[in-house]
């Protein structure tokens, strides 16, 4: 009787690692592009940070290496926040021309994996890529979170650094006030910035702030200046960035720096309304 010969199992070729290449230089696009090919990864280039993140958006990636510094809108900060929030697993490693930013990494990294200086040796780029490939399972899951769902979640902490700051500013504190009545218009006024920033307008569209109407009656009702509440308002923007600060590890940079812009324009609008709603009252006092 003859032995069944069990079948020789199929060969398969471990899938080539998909890369994102995405430079504004031309020259070191196609050259990196070769160089990478030969190496046995499958890459894809994008010029500029638009089309990277139409192709984030499009297909996944294992790894992404891209330059920090582009011309256009955007740059290396954006892409790799796309990249981070589309494929949490795809390794992100950032190029940059400049040493100083090299040795001030640390700040990258809580988005990049890897922060790599030009010009660089292509056996150490590969060396690099394969290393970070074979760490990235055990990486841990990247949390990303717009700016509105940290102000929201951090509105405590937001309010109290305002206060800490405004009890070493004796310009503020020589009126005497309980810390209701200091803090007390500013939970409705961030409430108000994270609705603006989760319903964008255009900047400069005028839109009434019930909060910053009522805020500044009653400033003028207890006593202080117009210098005083500009200086509120000007605390309250630092403290609002110190609180993204905080939060710089999970911030999605692809939508930073609108969100910026944003918080800007509406912490202006509120300062406006409240200071005609503050002469409109000292006016009719004095009437």
């Amino acid at each position: 009787m003859s032995k069944q010969v069990a079948p020789k199992p199929i060969s398969r070729k471990a899938a080539k690692p998909k890369i994102l290449l995405v430079d504004d230089n031309e020259q070191l696009r196609t050259a990196m592009g070769c160089v990478l090919e030969e190496s046995k990864f499958e890459v894809t280039i994008a010029a500029n940070v638009t089309e990277a993140l139409q192709l984030i958006a499009s297909k996944p990636f294992d790894v992404l290496l891209t330059d920090l510094h582009m011309p256009e809108a955007g740059d290396g900060f954006t892409v790799v926040s796309a990249m981070r929030h589309t494929n949490p697993k795809a390794v992100t490693l950032v190029f940059t021309g400049y040493p100083a930013l090299h040795e001030a990494a640390e700040a990258i990294l809580l988005q990049a994996d890897e922060v790599l200086l030009k010009p660089m040796a292509t056996p150490a780029l590969i060396a690099v890529i394969q290393e970070q490939l074979r760490k990235r399972e055990a990486r841990p899951p990247t949390h990303i979170e717009r700016v509105a769902s940290i102000l929201e979640r951090d509105a405590k902490v937001t309010i109290q650094d305002w206060l800490d700051r405004v009890d070493l500013e004796s310009e503020l504190t020589r009126v005497p006030l309980s810390r209701q009545q200091r803090t007390g218009h500013l939970p409705r006024l961030l409430e108000e910035l994270v609705h603006r920033l989760r319903v964008p307008r255009a900047l400069g569209t005028k839109q009434v702030s019930e909060a910053a109407v009522a805020h500044g009656k009653i400033r003028e009702s207890q006593g202080y200046s117009i210098p005083m509440i500009v200086e509120e308002s000007r605390i309250l923007q630092v403290s609002i960035f110190d609180t993204l600060q905080k939060n710089l590890s999970s911030v999605n940079f692809s939508l930073l720096l609108g969100d910026v812009m944003t918080i800007a324009d509406e912490c202006d609008s509120q300062l406006k309304q409240s200071l005609s709603s503050f002469m409109e009252q000292a006016a009719g006092v004095a009437a």
